[in-house]
């Protein structure tokens, strides 16, 4: 029988639901049984997070500290080396699946709720179990099934929240042939083959140069450089790039409390505020930290180069590339000032041109005009 719009051979659909149903088998099997955090909850790890994150809530600091309620994993993980309690469950249900061929993996999301805040000292403990496995899914990576893992998680033996986590296991399309039959990993469709085609005629030779002339020089075309990624713009930061295209670096203030903040967010992180309005940057700065890129390429740029973590003279951090100087001599503390660089026909983006002098900050120099300051409002 021949496969086309959703029918399969019997045989076929047989396998199919065999697995399936094995591995509907395995929901409800516990994952772990008493696993035992490696670590209290602790400030250390408790700052480390606010300060990668950028959150400077007083209710994560301070002798009556509470974790933030999204660290709620992070107390569970076994790091490096694992976890010894974690039972052979998960692994038997990854190597059915790597037997049948859906041997990538990919997590897709996860779901927490929160029963009670975690303190520094709280000793946590937790149990898993595989929640449920989706019926065979065709995605754009491929067809595979969905695994939902649910933990629950207590603190000092009191329930303390839950983390779902969700994976596809996936048997990837095979690029550069025909699109993959789903339902059937690692199955191509069948093409008939090519009819042979007859030499080409030979070309005639060409005529000998004169002996004064000199060889004609080689053409070479340089391929076009491929463009950079585009900028994800929604309802929440389309007022920064908006203020971009009129070359402004727009802030956001908070309505409430008067903070700045940056990246663009929907609500204050220090008042919970969902008012706000804008300032504009002065665009002086200084390298607070960056990186020289070498590996891995990227199509759309050379490297090496420079990126930096720019502390903006209103206090705020963005990511931009440091530009006008050698990436070996980019330092922390560097004096930048902002501009505005054309990438391509349809993209401008603002980087930040290290400068010599020390003594320039806002409102000196050329491009602002007489009055104008840090903050700005706009």
């Amino acid at each position: 029988m021949t496969k086309s719009d959703g029918l399969r051979a019997p045989g076929e659909r047989h396998e199919r639901d065999d697995l399936y149903g094995r591995l509907k088998a395995f929901e409800g099997v516990s994952a772990a049984t008493t696993g035992v955090g490696k670590d209290p909850v602790n400030a250390p790890m408790i700052r480390h997070w606010c300060e990668a994150m950028g959150d400077a809530n007083p209710a994560y600091d301070g002798p009556d500290a509470i974790a933030p309620p999204t660290m709620l994993q992070a107390w569970t993980m076994g790091g490096l080396s694992g976890h010894a309690d974690r039972s052979p469950a998960y692994d038997g249900l990854f190597g059915l699946l790597d037997g049948a061929g859906y041997t990538s993996v990919v997590a897709t999301d996860c779901e927490q709720e929160y029963l009670r805040p975690l303190r520094p000292g709280d000793r946590i403990t937790f149990d898993a179990v595989i929640e449920s496995v989706s019926e065979r899914k065709a995605t754009k990576l491929g067809a595979g099934y969905f695994v939902t893992t649910r933990m629950d998680i207590r603190a000092n033996g009191e329930p303390a929240g839950k983390h779902r986590f969700r994976i596809l296991k996936y048997a990837p399309v095979q690029r550069g042939s025909e699109v993959q039959e789903a339902g059937h990993p690692g199955a191509e469709r069948s093409q008939p083959p090519l009819p042979s085609l007859p030499p080409p005629p030979p070309l005639p030779p060409l005529p000998p140069l004169p002996s004064s002339s000199p060889p004609p020089p080689q053409q070479f075309q340089q391929p076009p450089r491929p463009r950079r990624p585009r900028p994800v713009i929604n309802r929440d930061n389309a007022g920064f790039w908006e203020g971009v295209s009129r070359h402004r670096l727009l802030i956001q203030r908070c309505g409430g409390c008067g903070t700045l903040r940056f990246p663009w967010l929907p609500g204050c992180h220090a008042c919970g505020s969902q008012r706000w309005d804008t300032v504009e940057s002065c665009g002086d700065g200084t390298v607070y930290s960056y990186v020289v890129m070498h590996h891995p390429p990227f199509p759309a740029f050379a490297p090496p180069y420079a990126v930096g973590l720019i502390e903006l003279a209103e206090g705020v951090r963005m990511v931009s590339d440091v530009v006008g100087v050698p990436y070996g001599e980019v330092r922390i503390g560097m004096p930048v000032r902002l501009e505005f660089r054309q990438v391509d026909e349809e993209l401008e983006l603002p980087v930040f041109r290290g400068v010599g002098g020390e003594g320039e900050r806002c409102g000196e120099g050329e491009g602002r005009g007489e009055g104008e300051r840090c903050g700005e409002e706009a």
